[in-house]
């Protein structure tokens, strides 16, 4: 049996013990139980609480009709609930007067539950954008993630702010890339090169916001790096500059680039526009990011090692790369940055008393506003305007 499940019938046992010990929980929520009977009887007792029962008066021993009327009113909302587990879970719990403690388990389990399953959906959005090459979707659920982050932050009682994890997180394996999508940014990199190879004016139009990492193809990537190199410094671009720029990164020696890469690259057709292009990479690295940032979010998650204030600090941490990369794409589109507006906490969350009982600490913590997150960019207004699609 796992600590958690043992958390879960524990606080549970703790409340059929002594309903005195549900005022003290009051900041837990039924669906912060993994087990559908735990959340159905924890809902219960709260009814019964909330409906005045006889057993919150009485004095010493707790009547019967406690646990049988817990159990007849969950059971009216789940399946496979006994009066003989009931007894069950009265066994499962130590000390009725730690159910504080209990709760701050199963709280601690649901937040790692609950940063996982929002990572798994993020992941699902980014992949089926590369697919539709679109990003709309993965940007909503990395703001819903980051809500979800800050919300339970305020929960945990902890201060949300980006924390680099001490050791690289195991990320969950990475998918195969969408085959649909990947000869055709292949091919958008490949005409963009072409086009600032051949018009090295474009580099103007896409130089502020497109970066090497943008491109999927480490070698395009490079070869952007030396157009980048030639241009910043205004010198002129064409086949010799641009092979003799690779080489003096040592791109040639180490098989990175080849003479007849850039030789085809400098050769294509190089007509187009570089802004629509660069744009088009821009998409597929908004997609790579949100998936790149969900995997990582999912290893934290699954990593039970990890406090709910570690892991939703390193949570926030791992999004930075794609705040950065949506910035950038932002600003591709000629849309103005969003400016961070401060929140205050929400007036149905947990008063500092509240909190201070969940954690077991000696004196209660200030909630920070969400918005007092340092270090990441700032997530966009809820109305986005439209994309811009070309055809």
């Amino acid at each position: 049996m796992n600590p958690l499940l043992r958390a879960e019938q524990a606080v549970l046992g703790s409340v059929l013990l002594d309903p005195g010990q549900l005022p003290h929980l009051d900041w837990l929520a039924p669906d912060h139980f993994n087990r559908p009977v735990h959340r159905a009887l924890f809902a219960a007792l709260r009814k019964l609480r909330a409906d005045g029962h006889p057993a919150l008066a009485a004095d010493g021993t707790v009547p019967l009709s406690w646990v049988t009327d817990a159990v007849d009113e969950a059971v009216l909302h789940v399946r496979g609930l006994t009066p003989v587990y009931a007894h069950t879970l009265v066994s499962a719990c130590p000390r009725p007067e730690h159910a504080p403690a209990y709760g701050r388990m199963v709280l601690e389990g649901a937040i790692h539950r609950s940063i996982a399953q929002h990572a798994v959906r993020l992941h699902q959005a980014a992949r089926a954008d590369a697919l539709r090459g679109e990003v709309e979707e993965a940007l909503h659920h990395a703001d819903v993630l980051s809500r979800v982050l800050d919300d339970l932050a305020r929960r945990w009682g902890a201060e949300p702010r980006p924390v680099a994890p001490a050791a690289q997180p195991v990320t969950a394996p990475a998918a195969p890339p969408p085959t649909v999508r990947t000869d055709h940014v292949a091919e958008d990199e490949g005409f963009l090169l072409a086009v600032l190879a051949e018009q090295p004016r474009a580099m103007d139009q896409v130089v502020g916001w497109l970066r090497p990492g943008d491109f999927a193809d480490p070698a395009h990537g490079q070869l952007y790096r030396c157009l980048g190199a030639l241009h910043h410094r205004g010198e002129p671009i064409d086949r010799i500059t641009l092979l003799w720029q690779a080489q003096r990164r040592g791109l040639l020696a180490d098989g990175t680039l080849s003479d007849d890469q850039v030789t085809a690259l400098c050769d294509g057709v190089g007509s187009g526009s570089a802004e629509w292009l660069g744009e088009q990479v821009m998409r597929s690295s908004v997609s790579r990011a949100a998936a790149a940032s969900a995997r990582a979010i999912r290893g934290l998650a699954e990593n039970k090692a990890l406090s709910s204030g570690q892991l939703i600090n390193h949570a926030l941490y791992a999004l930075g790369p794609l705040d950065d990369v949506r910035t950038r794409w932002q600003i591709a589109n000629g849309w103005p940055a969003a400016t961070p507006t401060a929140q205050a906490p929400s007036p149905t969350g947990p008063p500092p008393a509240r909190v201070h009982a969940a954690l077991a600490r000696s004196t209660p913590r200030l909630v920070s506003p969400s918005s007092a997150r340092t270090g990441s960019v700032a997530a966009p207004a809820v109305t986005r305007p439209p994309s811009r699609g070309h055809s």
